[in-house]
């Protein structure tokens, strides 16, 4: 067998906006078994770290599946330098334990910055079991917007919000979330899939209504199995590892607090990894 039997080839690429890229890779068995909720870990090649995305969609006919990341490290930004017909060395999945989806009738779907290619599969599937899903999606302005036209598909209602107020409404997901809740309280389920501090804000939100919130958490992770323990969270006084018991948990239990902080220690890093560019080819180096 060679080399390129063993890799996952790139079968479409696209820009959704100046720093977030969609990719369909080439990984039938992943797309066949993967529901909404799980993550792959992928490594470009040999050189390369171990990093996770949540899969945002699959084509078991096609055997693809789709990834949506943002180009924040130096992982991701050489991952964006790939083209279609190009090869990942490394493309595991599916991982996680899927969202929970049963007994559900009428649920909040809250997606917030290129989070919502995480909350897209999950109204997706609720959608496609016959609940009612009310999703909102939030950005900072209108240029940053994505799969506007694939989330109003998968939904009953679709409240697009900006900061700025240059698409849809202004105003935050919370401030949404809030006039929903007021007016009519009888959502099952809020799932909030976004930046911490969003995902924070949103259970704060629906607290006070008694409305049970689940959260998609995205801490440091590595092997994907949890014998690293980079990925542990706390979650009712609990140490909890996210990649082989999440990423979903019960957003009040969360200490969004600690999550903040443990995330925040490589942003230094990938500052300098975003602003570098070698003298040799122009482009990112790998170490």
């Amino acid at each position: 067998m060679g080399v390129i039997d063993v890799m996952f080839r790139i079968a479409n690429k696209q820009k959704l906006n100046d720093s977030v890229t969609l990719m369909d890779i080439e990984a039938p068995d992943i797309a066949r078994k993967a529901l909404a909720g799980q993550f792959i870990i992928f490594r470009i090649d040999e050189c390369g770290e171990r990093v996770p995305l949540t899969i945002a969609d699959t084509d078991p006919a096609r055997g693809t599946v789709t990834i949506i990341f943002q180009i924040v490290g130096r992982s991701t930004m050489l991952l964006n330098q790939l083209n279609a017909g190009d090869y990942l060395l490394d493309f595991v999945g599916p991982l996680g334990i899927p969202t929970h989806l049963d007994g559900l009738k009428k649920v909040a779907v809250v997606g917030g910055g290129v989070g919502c290619a995480i909350a897209y599969p999950s109204a997706k599937a609720l959608f496609n079991k016959g609940v009612h899903v009310d999703m909102i999606a939030g950005f900072r302005s209108k240029d940053i917007v994505i799969l506007e036209d694939q989330m109003r598909a998968v939904c009953n209602n679709f409240y697009l919000m900006t900061d700025d107020g240059t698409a849809g409404e202004k105003g935050f997901t919370t401030t949404k979330l809030q006039q929903l809740l007021e007016k009519n309280n009888d959502y099952d389920l809020v799932v909030a899939i976004g930046p911490i501090i969003m995902m924070k804000l949103i259970v704060n939100t629906a607290k006070p209504f008694g409305v049970p919130c689940t959260v998609s958490l995205n801490p440091i992770m590595i092997d994907g199995t949890g014998m690293c323990g980079c990925c542990r969270v706390t979650v009712d006084g609990k140490m909890r590892f996210a990649c082989v018991e999440g990423p979903d948990f019960d957003g009040y239990k969360v200490d969004f607090d600690e999550l903040i902080k443990r995330n925040s220690l490589y942003k230094e890093r990938e500052t300098h990894d975003r602003e570098h560019v070698c003298n040799l080819t122009g482009g990112v180096r790998h170490a």
